[in-house]
């Protein structure tokens, strides 16, 4: 660095020149609650968002085929649609349309098992696969998703600029998690722990409701948001819950399991772990089923608040 200019201190550093972000194209297939706020915030960041959904309504292009043909190359396509039949159906129509040197993103809640599948079967075509667990619900559009993503080192870096522009502000909310499969891994257990922490919430609140010295369950959830231990986000969902019905009398006790937490189970048997609190709030939701359960209630409210999922209503 040259001598510094009259009137600037000696010790001082100039200002680096400020880097131009690197803009990017991306295909979006699915455009439901998650993946339309998702386009959303990409397009905010200022990159260019090409989404398809079979509802017309929703989407940008009619078709895959379209959908591939309006990409520059190298392309990135994120596919966003139901774990099972829905992914494997899309990744094997993007196989025939896509060009070696393209990459597919499977951010939808895949089991990691298929991810090494789809990884497979994309690569003898010269096509990239990385898979990604995607967490946020309804709230990712203001404040962020939280990512875990599997893959080769130059996949992942080929979309890196997407998940810069998705997660969180801030330092963390993103990981590369190691190979194909470990994103969905990842985000698998990730949804482990919260089955667990929602069914310690709502046992702690039929307690609460259940005895006759405590007269304002809700107020005692709210006074928990400072500076208790098991303060969290989750505990926040709650209390929102109760605001909008305090004691949840317009909710059946039912819960529905998205597969992830038998999933988690299921390794946890494979790899000899055990989980213990985890199986007991899958279990839990099965028992949810055959009855009209108070727990549940609040599981249910909890699952409304944070992923905009279905309610029963009684």
């Amino acid at each position: 660095m040259g001598p510094p200019e009259p009137g600037e201190p000696r010790h001082s550093q100039r200002r680096p020149q400020r880097v131009r972000k690197h803009l990017m194209e991306l295909g979006l297939v699915g455009l439901g609650k998650m993946g339309g706020n998702m386009r959303e915030r990409i397009r905010r960041a200022g990159h260019t968002v090409i989404g398809y959904d079979r509802n017309p309504d929703l989407a940008d292009v009619h078709s895959l085929r379209e959908l591939v043909d309006s990409l520059q190359s190298p392309r990135v396509v994120w596919v966003m649609v139901p774990a099972g039949a829905a992914t494997q159906s899309t990744v094997d129509e993007l196989a025939e349309l896509l060009s070696p040197g393209d990459i597919v993103v499977d951010g939808g809640n895949s089991r990691w098992t298929d991810d090494e599948k789809h990884a497979e079967e994309l690569k003898a075509k010269g096509i990239g696969f990385v898979d990604c667990g995607v967490s946020g619900g309804v709230w990712g559009l203001e404040n962020g998703y939280a990512l875990m993503y599997g893959g080769d080192e130059k996949h992942v870096a080929a979309v890196q600029p997407v998940f810069d522009a998705l997660k969180p502000e801030g330092d963390f909310g993103a990981v590369h998690a190691g190979k194909v499969g470990a994103g969905h891994f990842a985000k698998m257990v990730h949804n482990g722990i919260e089955y667990a922490m929602m069914q310690a919430y709502a046992e702690g609140w039929e307690l609460l409701e259940k005895v006759d010295s405590v007269t304002d369950v809700r107020e005692v959830f709210r006074s928990w948001q400072e500076g208790t231990v098991i303060r969290s986000w989750l505990l926040d969902l709650a209390v929102n819950a109760l605001d909008e019905d305090e004691h949840l009398e317009q909710l059946r006790g039912f819960a529905q399991d998205s597969g992830e937490g038998r999933w988690t189970v299921e390794a946890a048997i494979d790899n000899a772990v055990p989980l213990p609190a985890i199986t007991a709030s899958l279990f839990a939701r099965f028992a949810s089923r055959q009855d009209d359960s108070p727990q549940m209630k609040m599981i249910a409210a909890l699952r409304n608040q944070f992923g905009g999922h279905a309610v029963e209503k009684k």
